[in-house]
């Protein structure tokens, strides 16, 4: 199978925390995201809840806004 290069950016600390955490789950960030990519081809979904951490009835406009 043909291998494709896939560049994201991150958070410096994140992406420590991240790889110290696949470390420990025996795996590297590339296998970790091979593993999320084939969970969310197989479900035909992004593999868990991802919630608004704001209300519902807070204005369109200040959901938007950067924190």
């Amino acid at each position: 199978m043909a291998q494709q290069t896939f560049s994201i950016r991150m958070d410096e600390n994140l992406k420590k925390e991240f790889d110290v955490l696949c470390e420990d789950f025996g795996m590297n960030a590339t296998t970790a995201f091979n593993v999320f990519a084939r969970a969310v081809v197989r479900e035909r979904r992004i593999p868990f809840e991802i919630n608004s951490p704001l209300p519902a009835d807070q204005p369109e406009h200040d959901r938007r806004s950067p924190q």
